[in-house]
């Protein structure tokens, strides 16, 4: 069993874009990330991701719209959609994928992130 508190672990966080892991279930991974300004295009081609705002807002940008994401909102983005989020202030965001998911998926980049931390 797994208990824990998303504010407290996102203290244990100090970097901008680079998530960590909290728990694991069914094969998917939970991971918890500080985001600010502009992340990488990219997709994901085999699997779908989940974002829910922790606290603080961000916009996803799609090829075609840009969608606001609140505090308590959640989107889902399915496989194969190009995405990129886009903080403006600091934002905590929960994250949901398929354990050995890349961050930026089929794009290697600076802010890419193999080697995760659990916390």
């Amino acid at each position: 069993m797994t208990k824990g508190n998303l504010h407290e672990k996102a203290k244990l966080i100090n970097n901008y874009w680079q998530p960590q892991i909290i728990g694991e279930l069914n094969g998917q991974q939970v991971k918890l990330a500080k985001i600010k300004g502009e992340f990488v295009w990219h997709k994901h081609d085999n699997e779908d991701e989940l974002f829910l705002v922790v606290s603080g807002q961000f916009k996803m940008e799609l090829r075609d719209q840009t969608l606001d994401i609140k505090e308590n909102d959640y989107i889902i983005i399915p496989k194969g959609v190009e995405h990129r989020p886009v903080a403006e202030n600091e934002a905590i965001i929960l994250l949901f994928e398929p354990s050995g998911t890349l961050n930026t998926g089929n794009v290697e980049h600076a802010l890419t992130c193999k080697d995760l931390k659990k916390i």
